[in-house]
């Protein structure tokens, strides 16, 4: 009877039964995978969540970053000044000078200035500029401190004009290269500058074309040249565009403030200098030019530059406790080189005064405490990148009210930084994903983008699915 029913109904048990099974083995196997990938969805999670700070970049990836960054943010490499919010906040410095500009070397912060763009001859401050053309040319392995320069007529002291400075070149002398920059430095020598610019380019025409092209390519249109020692008053210039020059010559050339700015004096010539036959040559002491070297403290430069149509002009810079201050004042008053000089020291002194009192700079830590945040990613080829500030972390700001502290310190600096818990799928070198706000007593005072410091590529279409199930796990997870 059982049988007939079973055959009526056309069921037959063993297929049921076999049917049965493979459901049952299906939903083991859907359950099997759906736990496995709750579990790596959950590991991932965890994993990249609470991912370990990573290490040093390669060099390869250093300059990967340094390349992507400064295509990406032009102002890493711009050697324009800006005004600095606080220094409104202070009153007025008394001048003598009619034209004045005093910066932070570092930051390019102008936080004085006065008449900073009128047109003025710079006279002997025009060989600084001489002797970049000349560290440039060293750099590039054109010449070298230590060769011997031979002299042309027009460099002989002889030959020169009879109010201009000198070095006291004659013919039949050996200098070097190097001999010839110190007399350009200290005693600011016309017939030194005569002599390097022959030796550098052939001739005064091409070496003051590349003098002018120099600064053409800092951007500076109101400056040029049309000889190099500074003599002549067809050279201009105006205190902004000589201190963006003199900030981006020793930011450069760091090692002529130690090497050849900061010397006290200049003998020549010496016993090596002058011919065998000549034993009745007379060697001449000159003192430093710039007379702020001996009056401020930490000053080592730069170059001070009369001539009638000028007036006293100097650019000075003085370093401390890190933070390098450097100052133009040009077409000072003077009846003469005394009282030149006198006004040049006072005007300077006041300004380093201002600058070390008021202002400093603040830097970001560094080592195990800079400001870079590994962050992991989902889907990505790689675990997790940095995210680093794609600017420098250098600030000119306010000293403490403390003023005469022996150690004085910057105005209370914190950070708030706004970065994601994760990343997704592909990542850019270069590419913003954060913030980093740098804040002064409480208010925001700068904030610059973080950036990835390394490009990381999607994974496979699992590892996607599994980092997209993941960011919306977190995001869900944020919300309740």
């Amino acid at each position: 009877m059982n049988s007939r029913n079973n055959r009526q109904s056309g069921r037959n048990p063993r297929a049921t039964s076999k049917t049965n099974k493979r459901r049952n083995r299906i939903i083991l196997i859907l359950s099997i995978l759906l736990l496995s990938y709750i579990i790596s969805v959950a590991v991932t999670i965890r994993t990249t969540l609470n991912v370990q700070a990573l290490g040093q970049r390669t060099e390869i990836q250093e300059k990967n970053l340094t390349d992507r960054l400064n295509e990406n943010y032009p102002e890493r490499t711009s050697i324009s000044l800006s005004p600095n919010p606080f220094a409104a906040d202070f009153e007025e410095i008394s001048l003598m000078a009619k034209s004045a500009i005093m910066i932070d070397t570092e930051t390019g912060d102008i936080i004085y200035e006065k008449n900073a763009d009128v047109q003025i001859p710079p006279a002997s401050m025009t060989k600084i500029v001489e002797m970049y053309v000349v560290f440039d040319a060293i750099e590039r392995g054109q010449a070298s401190l230590d060769d011997v320069v031979p002299l042309p007529p027009e460099s002989w002291e002889i030959n020169i004009p009879w109010d201009a400075s000198r070095m006291h070149l004659a013919e039949g002398q050996k200098v070097t290269l190097r001999e010839l920059l110190l007399g350009l430095a200290i005693c600011s020598g016309n017939d030194a500058s005569v002599a390097v610019a022959h030796y550098i380019s052939g001739d005064m025409d091409s070496f003051v074309a590349k003098m002018n092209s120099t600064v053409e390519s800092m951007g500076l249109t109101k400056t040029k040249f049309v000889e190099s020692s500074g003599y002549s008053e067809e050279n201009l210039t105006t205190a902004r565009e000589f201190a963006v020059f003199a900030r981006q010559y020793i930011n450069r050339f760091p090692q002529a403030l130690e090497e050849f700015h900061s010397q006290l004096q200049i003998k020549y010539p010496e016993p090596r200098n002058v011919p065998d036959s000549d034993d009745n040559f007379q060697s001449y002491i000159q003192p430093n030019t710039n007379k702020l070297l001996e009056t401020i403290p930490g000053c080592d430069g730069l170059k001070t530059g009369y001539i009638d149509e000028s007036g006293y002009n100097i650019s000075v810079t003085a370093k401390r406790n890190g933070t390098r201050f450097l100052s133009v004042t040009m077409n000072g008053p003077g009846s003469n080189m005394i009282e030149g000089n006198r006004y040049r020291v006072s005007d300077n002194t006041k300004l380093f005064d201002f600058a070390f009192e008021n202002f400093t700079d603040y830097r970001a830590p560094e080592g195990e405490n800079a400001h870079e945040y590994t962050v992991g990613i989902f889907g990505g080829k790689e675990k997790a990148v940095k995210l680093v500030p794609a600017l420098k972390e250098v600030f000119t700001v306010p000293m403490t009210v403390n003023r005469n502290d022996e150690n004085p310190e910057p105005s209370s600096i914190s950070t708030r930084v706004e970065v994601p818990k994760y990343l997704y799928g592909k990542v850019e070198c270069g590419k913003q994903y954060g913030t980093i706000s740098y804040m002064l007593n409480g208010s925001v005072y700068k904030s610059i983008p973080l950036v990835a410091d390394r490009s990381v590529e999607s994974g496979n279409p699992l590892s996607m699915l599994i980092g997209k199930t993941c960011a919306i796990a977190v995001n869900l997870f944020q919300k309740n």
